[in-house]
């Protein structure tokens, strides 16, 4: 079916706009939205032709930047550090196990070679992102799980990415790869890519915070440009792209940023836009009919990686860990499965392999039956097990000093801590530098316009109006420990 381009934008508008409502449907009836925008992909694959597999992993790779730095960028390294080792553990140790488990089950079940089987096994072997970040953004899981399977979510794309390419080599080309080879090709993909990562991100906190462009809303294209050239150069020199990407977004994310509001919110919602595309695109390019051939295949397989293949990784990857026993078992049942899968199975479509449409057709029923049912029963199950506490509260406001870039001041947004000396202070009494202005404090979603008597309060968030060469001292100020001394304040020289 031929579209013109008026036609083509119309259906675009009308994607999206069903997209944006789908979301709200679905937090209601407590389903990802993935499923349904994969859904009004399946459905308007009745009506346009499309098997372009390589412009869906084009487009699949750009929009798993943008999701990874979005969320890279809402993470805070305060609660990924204590979990940083079984993250890692999980993303590195538990897909390497969940893709030998599942592997041997695929190749049992789909009658294929061990090598193939390991290739679906590490097809599905990852977590996907964007389906973990957009079902835990509205859970209020405990803090230290939903901070691990953030940072698992994160950093096992690459892991899953690396087992994929090899084993389609090893079973094109034999001859040509060696387990050594391969060895050393990991270990310089993950290391170059977290070095990558850290480096970028610091280079992009200064360009960020030192260039002075004419319009605000530049910085938050600039910050996406910066995400994607560390994609793209790390990529080039052959590391884990994916990897430095999502490293670099916890760096900016977590510095002190200019115009950190404007960046965060253009990058929230272009986020779900690349998000409600690459699903519906996704979903475009599986025919309906073609999963009725592998329908017990596909459900066989789905619950082998949930209930054993995870769960194997789970548990053997943070052996180690203080997490009990019902934690983990909420950690190996929240191991959604998204675009990343997906987005693999592509490779050995256009790799040419013998068994790339089977595979792409089990792992969309795996992805599928993956967000129906896990995605549909974490948040009951975190009640269940007590590992929720209570409803997650989204403070809806947002402030920030909207002029040209070369202006000499800006709005700072900063959380009171208990443990800060300015908590339970009068502001009258704190030491901030001169020209420094407090013009708001949010409290219990509440605006209080603040006075001289206004006692602040931990919890509080401050919106701060200061001259841009004093934010570190205004930060020193207000978010000192009570532990710390006291830096008394430079009084300004008596007028003439």
């Amino acid at each position: 079916m031929s579209i013109s381009t008026d036609h083509f934008s119309l259906l675009i508008a009308i994607l999206l706009v069903v997209g944006v409502l789908t979301t709200k449907f679905s937090s209601r009836i407590g389903l990802p939205a993935l499923v349904f925008f994969i859904a009004v992909g399946m459905f308007l694959n009745r009506f346009i032709y499309f098997d372009n597999a390589a412009l869906t992993q084009l487009f699949g790779i750009l929009a798993l930047i943008v999701i990874l730095f979005e969320g890279g960028m809402q993470t805070k390294w305060s609660k990924v550090r204590p979990v940083i080792v079984p993250s890692l553990s999980l993303a590195t140790i538990g897909v390497f196990l969940a893709t030998l488990v599942i592997g041997a089950f695929a190749a049992l079940i789909l009658q294929v070679s061990w090598l193939e089987g390991m290739l679906f096994g590490a097809i599905v072997g990852s977590t996907d992102a964007a389906a973990v970040f957009a079902v835990l953004g509205s859970k209020n899981i405990k803090e230290r799980i939903s901070s691990l399977l953030e940072a698992e979510s994160g950093t096992n794309d690459p892991m899953a990415m690396f087992l994929t390419v090899s084993l389609i080599q090893l079973i094109a080309m034999p001859d040509d790869a060696s387990f050594f080879s391969l060895v050393l090709s990991l270990l310089w993909e993950m290391g170059f890519g977290l070095v990558m990562g850290m480096l970028l991100g610091k280079a992009s906190v200064w360009v960020i915070n030192q260039i002075n462009l004419d319009s605000s809303g530049l910085y938050p294209v600039l910050s996406l440009a910066l995400a994607i050239f560390t994609y793209g150069s790390t990529a080039l020199l052959h590391g884990s792209g994916l990897l430095a990407v999502y490293v670099m977004a916890l760096v900016v994310g977590n510095s002190d940023l200019t115009y950190r509001h404007s960046i965060f919110r253009f990058n929230e919602g272009f986020a779900w836009m690349m998000q409600i595309l690459m699903f519906i695109l996704l979903g475009l390019l599986v025919f309906p009919d073609q999963l009725l051939d592998v329908t017990w295949q596909g459900l066989v397989l789905s619950a082998l990686l949930m209930f054993v293949a995870r769960p194997v990784g789970v548990f053997v990857s943070t052996w180690f860990t203080r997490f009990s026993f019902r934690e983990k078992m909420f950690i190996a049942w929240a191991g959604l499965r998204g675009a990343v899968p997906i987005v693999l199975a592509t490779y050995p479509l256009l790799a040419g392999l013998d068994k790339g449409q089977l595979f792409f057709n089990v792992v969309f029923f795996v992805v599928l039956t993956s967000a129906l049912i896990q995605g549909g029963t974490i948040s009951p199950l975190a009640n269940r097990w007590g590992l929720s506490t209570g409803q997650k509260t989204v403070v809806p406001h947002s402030l920030e000093l909207v002029s040209i870039g070369k202006t000499n001041s800006e709005m700072m947004e900063i959380e009171l801590k208990a443990d800060t000396a300015a908590a339970g202070r009068e502001i009258q009494s704190l030491s901030l530098p001169d020209n420094t202005l407090i013009t708001a404090v949010i409290r219990d979603d509440r605006l209080i316009t603040p006075h001289g008597s206004t006692r602040l309060q931990a919890g509080d968030v401050l919106y701060v109006l200061c001259e841009k060469p004093k934010r570190e001292q205004v930060k020193a100020a207000l978010l000192k420990s009570r532990k710390q001394p006291s830096v008394p304040r430079k009084s300004s020289p008596p007028s003439a």
